[in-house]
Parts: C-alpha cells; structure tokens; sequence
C-alpha cells in the first residue's frame, strides 16, 4: 500500500486537487492518505471533502486518516513513501499583511510577495525552519521518502531541502504544464496547441520557454513575437509584463505577469507610477485575493465539504503523476525544481536551484540537461538567484546581516530604497513578526 502524506491539509482546495488526483489513478485508488496539519477546523473539513471523494469515486477503497498537531506530526510522517508540502508558515493573517504594510510605509510595494523581494525573503525565513523539523521528522521515520514541494518561495525553499538534508526532494508548480498552452491561447493560436512541442528551462517562476514548435515542427517563436508586441501595443491585458519580456528579451516565461512585475527593476518605480497603469499591474494582488478567499470560504465549505455528492476529475498537477510513475516504473515527463548539480543548466550556478525539464520512472526523478541559457536570461535568472542563495544562507547560519544582503540584492527592493532604508525595514519587519522570526530577534 502506498502512503502518502499532506502537510498543510488544512489548504483544503489544493488537497482536493492533489490527493483527488492520487484517488482516481489505478495504482494508487488503495493509497493511505494521511493528512496533517496544525488547524483542526480546517484538517476536518479537508477529512470530510476527500471521505466523500473517495467513497463516490473510488468505492472507499483509499484509507484516509488525520493527524492534529506537532505532537502528532512525527506519526502523520512514519512510514510514509511520498510527503507532500503545502504549508503556509504564518498565514495571512499576521505575516503577510506584515510583508505587504511594513514595506509600504517605506514606499515599497509589492503584487505578490511570496517568491521574491521582501515578501519573499520573509516568507522564507519562516519557513525553512519548519523544514528543518520536517526533515529531521522525515529522517527518523520515514528516510526512503519523496518530499514534493509546492511551498512558495519554491526555489528558496527546494535549495535549502536539497542542499542541507538528506531528503530526496523535488519542487513543484502548475505554471511549466500550462505555459506554452495559455500564450497561444493569449494571441489567437488556439490551432497549434495540439501536438505542440516546447523546452521550458531556467527558475521557478522565471522559467523560460526556450522553444515552441507545431505539430509539424514549425517554429512558433517568429509568429508569437510579432503578436505579443503587436497585443501590447494596441490593448490592456492582463499579461503585459511578460509580453514585455519577449520585445525587450525575446522569450517568454512561466509564471503570470502579476508575479513578474516584482521579480525586477524595470515595472513598479515610485519615479515613474505612470508604469502601473501602462503595464496593468495588480499591486496587492496577494492579499486581495486572501481577502476575496476568506470571504467566499463558507460558501465555498457547502460545495466541497457538505456536499455528499462530491466528485473530483484528475488536474494537471504533477504530484500523482509523480507517483504513479514512480511505482509503475512508467515514465512521466514534468517540469522540476532541482539543484543545478553538475551544470544542468551550464551559464547558472550549481548550488542553484533550477527549474529544469525532468524523467520520472521507477528509480526515481531524473533532471534533463539543457545546456546554456541565452545570456540575458541567464543574467535575469542569476538577479533571483542571488536572492535565493543568500537568503539560504541567512536562515542556516542565523546571521542577520545576509538578511539585509539578500534585501539589498534584491532587483526590486534595490532599485527603490536607499542602503539605510533597506536596514531599518528589515529590522522593522523582523520586529513585526516577533515569535515567527525568533532566531533574528
């Protein structure tokens, strides 16, 4: 029997769409299914919704079982073969309206704040020690087992896992499978989705859609160009910034352009806030949406967890084909956050971690190299690499100073505040999360 385990099960909608996916593949319709978390309300809630997946769909044959609390995390973990991470350390309320309000007093803003800048960094810092105890749970207990991690900031996050634990790890976003499919969606190319072929490389969030071809083997690229900048100039959109990217850069890249605009220097300036509206960017993105979430939760509660009736139709999401592949031995092709051990990626660092094209079978996760990065791709990835790598740093040697480096170095929050500032809002914001952040005090 194959024993799957979800930390953050209280993130009740992703459960559903991940451990929904894992019940309707044939190999793991008998699966374990253990779900943790620190909310008893909410692991509750996700119990309900998937007993109710799992007997409409798959005859109750699953076993699902819940597990409440640090105290029982250690067991939720025990004998697991795959774990599955979705926590959020904090949540949005205090810690990422901390992230967004402290900057603002320093007139930095953001969109999202959860990969990259100070929001970013933040996040991370709570994060990782949870990780930490993570890790050493999982080393005790269950030391054979795949960690699957969608926890943002992902690159951050997968780094550390993969640098500073034994622990087999591979981080995961929607963002590679629905790439290529949603900008010839975008420009009128609905014609050569079908059977289209693309290379998608570089970092999470930021990774670049280096090639995309018909089913004929014609080159996309020369068409999408002339449409991208031809969209951009003529009407407002919701993914400008990344049409910017393939004039100014010429490729495109995974994540939304709501991410994008706070992953450099060049969109949201206090010198020039005619940008937001030329660009069309969202700023508070992230904690509208967290309103607009909490907002809608009851209702959205009647139709998942009090609704009997309740079904579920596989995703794209990668995790149960991650599974199925490994206890198959059937291979699957993904999209994965690795290290860039022995230069996968050959213009980037090899302590970074890469999003990179990757085999899945039963020996495992297999990272494809891809060779160089066009150089300025390259220099942008290496912009958030940077980030990455020293906000690592900051959390394992518990050293504050890398803290304001990584702030510092950070494209966004550099080019808007002066050294000094940069301090006194790190400072602040390490103040502000009090016993989040204990090891900074």
């Amino acid at each position: 029997m194959v024993k799957i385990t979800f930390m953050g099960a209280g993130s009740t909608v992703f459960a559903k769409n991940v451990l929904g996916d894992c019940i309707c593949v044939d190999s793991l319709k008998d699966c374990e299914i253990r779900l943790y978390d620190i909310d008893a309300e909410r692991l509750r809630d996700s119990e309900l919704m998937l007993q109710a997946i799992n007997r409409n769909i798959n005859n109750g044959r699953a076993t699902i079982k819940s597990y409440l609390g640090v105290e029982q995390r250690k067991e939720a973990l025990r004998s697991a073969d795959f774990v599955v991470n979705a926590i959020q350390v904090g949540g949005y309320d205090p810690c990422t309206i901390i992230d967004f309000e402290v900057p603002k007093k320093y007139g930095l803003r953001q969109t999202i704040g959860d990969t990259l800048g100070i929001g970013g960094i933040m996040r991370a810092l709570r994060t990782i020690p949870v990780l930490e105890d993570f890790a050493r749970d999982m080393e005790e207990v269950c030391p054979n087992a795949y960690f699957l991690n969608y926890t943002n900031p992902m690159s951050i996050l997968t780094g550390y896992m993969l640098r500073y634990t034994p622990i087999k790890t591979v981080g995961l976003c929607h963002s590679v499978q629905v790439c290529s499919r949603g900008l010839l969606q975008a420009l009128g190319m609905e014609d050569k989705i079908e059977g289209h072929r693309d290379l998608i490389a570089g970092i999470n969030h930021m990774g670049w859609l280096l090639e995309i071809y018909d089913k004929d083997g014609v080159d996309l690229y020369p068409e999408i160009r002339r449409r991208a900048i031809e969209k951009n100039e003529k009407e407002k959109h919701h993914d400008m910034v990344r049409f910017e990217y393939i004039k100014r850069f010429g490729y495109y890249c995974t994540e939304s352009s709501e991410h994008n605009a706070e992953y450099n220097p060049f969109f949201i300036k206090s010198k020039y806030p005619e940008l937001i509206e030329r660009y069309n960017i969202p700023l508070d993105e992230y904690p509208r949406r967290c309103i607009s979430q909490i907002k809608n939760w009851e209702r959205l509660r009647e139709e998942l967890v009090k609704n009997p009736t309740l079904t579920h139709t596989r995703t794209e999401e990668y995790a149960s084909y991650i599974i199925d592949a490994i206890v198959t031995n059937k291979p699957f092709k993904i999209g994965g956050n690795v290290l860039n051990t022995g230069g996968l990626i050959e213009n980037l660092p090899q302590e970074a971690c890469v999003e990179v094209p990757c085999m899945v079978d039963g020996m495992g996760i297999h990272p494809c190299r891809v060779g160089r990065l066009p150089v300025q791709l390259a220099a942008m990835n290496m912009t958030n690499i940077n980030v990455h790598l020293i906000t690592i740093e900051a959390a394992v040697t518990r050293k504050k100073e890398h803290i304001y480096h990584a702030a510092m170095l950070d494209p966004h929050t550099g080019s808007e505040l002066s050294i000094d500032e940069i301090v006194r809002m790190v400072d602040e914001l390490i103040e502000a999360h009090g016993s989040w952040l204990p090891e900074f005090k």
